[in-house]
């Protein structure tokens, strides 16, 4: 018994009113149907993390009716302990869930939490009629509790020999690895009532009322569930709980890459990840037609398909083997690739068609704290609101893959095909520049060896030295010295790492300041690396040439100018 769940209930009326599978509304108390609707949330059939018994709530078409007619106060205490006798007497395993009062519009509701049980599979008595003694395995079957049968009873009890890895106890951590702060802001930011209450309770009484500890009260024991979302460094417990961001700008074959690692509690590493790609490496393209009054507007990923795939990848990979939600973008493609891959009863052509539907969710838990902060839903709709999203933005069909052991799951979502265009024409002009810079400074180079040969009599010396300034002075006017790399170079100093440049140039975007300011110095040889066989180091730093010094000194001597 509890005086607040962590639910926000008024957003669950009024917000999610379809009564689905985690979710049942009864008008008033009567024993039998909350019993049965108990044990089938309590059994957890599709694993999604049991479900919602509200009384003193009308349903009509499975929408909740508001006003709600409530429940008397005086017969609350009266439900409470008839709900306590029924969990030791009439359901086997004793189970008993978590029950709330809340005040909705004026009248009172009592709310049950009923989390998918540890022992499961549960069986309650079939009625409560004396003399009757048969009991009955029961679960959610849509928006409806039913009486298992036939297969799904034998479903059911194969479901006894594992406990989901997300519920689990954690018996290598305590109590205290459970961070107060992080529940807090949960709570916060789910909109629930425990919020008010949560700062006078402890972690103990904290984490039992979310459901994220367990075990009896001398040796009690944080589950997986509550060290993944509410512990600083998840990773400490299971390492490679992380998601890595790469950029490849010459494309997965080439030498060049940038890195960025994401550690932390899940729900923020899945934020700041999110942010990180949509800040760094999406890009709006705005088409102005001459005969249209409205501007075509697209965008190279589009934002809603990254975050589908991204929280799928969270939801439904594997926390027991060491591989990171890896999410690798090139001009071309953005792909996010994850470890292990969807049930194999499931089709890849069902992933491609948006027709994919399972029955079995790894981390159910997992997907209750996800559903809470709206950033899952638990009803295979990932896949369809990533086709859905490409299809809008006017991009290519995404493209899903794995192997036959489902060792894997790749989403590829391809740049929008204008977009693409625009790459490749920007590389081929690139490409010819570069092409009629070498043969410039081939030409240069040709003479000057002309010079000194005629003028070994005359002064090698001097002929030297001139043709030496011509050849630096081709080499600054070349299509690559750009008023940004003049920037670059004026701003270095001894040595300085990236993310110092970046800062004393005020420059945000990494990837803008990659492409247009530091590869073109480096091409330029104005500025090099001072760990040139580990261009990827995060101990790499740069430093001006002698050609980059004299560029430096012109533009100090020409007033900021060259």
């Amino acid at each position: 018994m509890t005086d607040k769940l962590p639910i926000n209930l008024g957003h669950l009326l009024r917000q999610r009113t379809v009564e689905g599978e985690r979710i049942e509304y009864k008008a008033g108390w009567n024993p039998k149907s909350v019993l049965h609707a108990i044990c089938a949330f309590a059994n957890d059939f599709h694993n999604l993390g049991g479900g919602y018994v509200i009384l003193g709530v009308k349903e009509k078409d499975g929408r909740p009716v508001l006003p709600p007619k409530g429940i008397s106060p005086q017969k609350i205490n009266a439900i409470q302990n008839e709900l306590l006798a029924l969990g030791h007497s009439a359901i086997r395993p004793h189970y008993h869930p978590l029950t709330a009062t809340y005040s909705i519009e004026g009248r009172t509701i009592l709310a049950l939490w009923v989390p998918g049980g540890e022992t499961r599979p549960y069986k309650a008595r079939a009625s409560l009629a004396k003399g009757r003694s048969d009991w009955a395995y029961y679960i959610r079957k849509h928006s409806s509790t039913v009486r298992a049968r036939d297969a799904d009873a034998r479903e059911l009890m194969s479901l006894a020999a594992t406990v989901p890895f997300d519920d689990r106890y954690r018996q290598t951590a305590s109590i205290n690895d459970l961070s107060g702060r992080l529940v807090r802001n949960f709570l916060r930011d789910i909109g629930s009532d425990l919020a008010a209450e949560a700062t006078d309770l402890s972690m103990a009484e904290l984490g039992q009322r979310m459901n994220i500890v367990g075990g009896p009260p001398e040796a009690m024991f944080p589950k997986n569930v509550g060290l993944l979302f509410f512990n600083d460094r998840p990773h400490d417990f299971f390492p490679s709980t992380q998601i890595d961001v790469v950029w490849f700008p010459d494309g997965p074959g080439g030498d060049r890459f940038e890195e960025k690692e994401f550690r932390g509690p899940l729900s923020l590493i899945l934020g700041e990840a999110i942010g990180y790609v949509e800040r760094n490496y999406l890009k709006e393209t705005v088409v102005k037609h001459p005969h249209k009054p409205e501007a075509e507007r697209f965008w190279n990923f589009p934002i809603g398909a990254i975050e589908e795939a991204l929280v799928n990848a969270i939801y439904h990979r594997s926390y027991e083997e060491r591989e990171p939600v890896e999410v690798r973008i090139t001009a071309e493609e953005l792909v996010v690739l994850s470890f292990p891959g969807a049930d194999r009863s499931i089709r890849m052509e069902d992933f491609q068609k948006g027709q994919a539907v399972s029955r079995r969710y790894r981390n159910r838990r997992i997907g209750e704290f996800l559903k809470e902060l709206d950033l899952a839903e638990g009803r295979s709709t990932g896949v369809p609101k990533i086709l859905r999203a490409m299809r809008e933005n006017g991009s290519p069909a995404p493209v899903f893959e794995s192997d036959d052991d489902r060792t894997f799951f790749l989403v590829r979502l391809p740049v929008h095909e204008q977009v693409g265009k625009e790459v490749a024409q920007q590389e081929t002009v690139q490409d010819a520049g570069q092409v009629a810079e070498q043969d410039n400074l081939l030409e240069i180079k040709q003479n000057r060896n002309s010079l000194q040969v005629t003028g070994q009599d005359e002064g090698q010396v001097t002929v030297h030295d001139t043709v030496h300034d011509t050849v630096h002075d081709a080499q600054q006017d070349t299509a690559q010295v750009t008023d940004q790399v003049r920037e670059l170079v004026a701003v270095l100093g001894t040595e300085m790492g990236r993310n110092e440049l970046q800062a004393a140039m005020e420059l945000v975007n990494r990837s803008h300041f990659t492409t247009a300011y530091l590869k073109p110095a480096l091409d330029a040889g104005l500025i090099e690396m001072t760990l040139p066989d580990k261009p990827t180091s995060r101990h790499q730093r740069y430093r001006r040439t002698v050609a980059g010094q004299d560029l430096a000194e012109r533009i100090k001597g020409k007033g900021g100018s060259a």
